[in-house]
């Protein structure tokens, strides 16, 4: 059997070795790293220790709100909302920074493009290898006679489209899955993709044209820009308030320097 690790004290409040060693369960790490997934988990409970410290010493007490039809949190989780809720204060959005953000990048903010777009299904089977050979042999002749997608489609297609020679007509975002909808998009006009796997099987994907959206204007674009600046603005808040409570704590048996 081997020996648990240490436990983790903070404040002199101990976290024993089997609580972490559980909930290291929640944490992922490679195989061959174990020590990775205690680590994260020390630091989680510790942090999660801090935050309870804090809240009791401001006096909180603990308000369940319902998470989902009869649901309700935890003591624990509603001190640690309530204090996030009372103690994290973001940088309000200024308007200003936000179009200074619009400005300096305006491709984020462009309306989906639209495609036209054809393709020859080859559906998965168990050898994905043969698969990807036989598709890997068409896209070489499609490649030395581009004409005759239509005719390759006909023949080896398992899409309904093969009888319109693999035509998709006009595709716009999310009409498609995202490997073949990122596949479209690095294509430039009349080029023929390499083999591209979905969850279907492989795909050889002609580009026909391509309809670029236009850059939104800054009022359209204004309620995603502050909802970004908001999230990243708490995210940051965040961060500097447990950095403060670690800083003031004693904390021993894990580092939370990099927590």
């Amino acid at each position: 059997m081997k020996p648990l690790l240490p436990p983790v004290f903070v404040n002199g409040i101990e976290i024993s070795a089997e609580r972490i060693a559980n909930e290291a369960q929640n944490h992922p790490a490679p195989k061959e790293k174990p020590g990775l997934a205690w680590k994260a988990a020390a630091r989680a409970l510790a942090i999660r220790e801090l935050m309870l410290q804090e809240a009791r010493a401001r006096g909180l007490s603990p308000d369940p709100a319902e998470v989902a039809p009869g649901q309700f949190e935890t003591e624990d989780e509603a001190l640690i909302r309530q204090l996030s809720e009372a103690a994290i204060t973001p940088a309000p959005a200024d308007k200003t920074d936000l179009r200074r953000i619009y400005d300096a990048h305006p491709d984020r903010f462009r309306a989906p493009s639209l495609y036209e777009a054809a393709h020859i299904l080859f559906p998965r089977q168990d050898d994905m290898a043969a698969l990807r050979a036989h598709a890997d042999a068409v896209v070489a002749e499609l490649r030395a006679n581009p004409r005759r997608f239509g005719e390759m489609a006909r023949t080896h297609s398992a899409c309904s489209s093969k009888d319109n020679g693999g035509l998709l007509g006009q595709l716009g975002q999310g009409d498609t899955v995202p490997e073949f909808e990122a596949a479209l998009d690095a294509l430039d006009e009349g080029q023929i993709s390499d083999p591209v796997e979905t969850r279907f099987g492989l795909h050889l994907i002609r580009l026909d044209a391509r309809a670029r959206g236009d850059v939104l204007p800054f009022d359209t674009v204004l309620p995603r820009l502050r909802d970004a600046h908001a999230k990243a603005a708490w995210a940051r808040a965040a961060a500097k308030f447990t950095a403060d409570l670690v800083a003031q704590a004693q904390i021993e048996g894990v580092s939370l320097k990099a927590a």
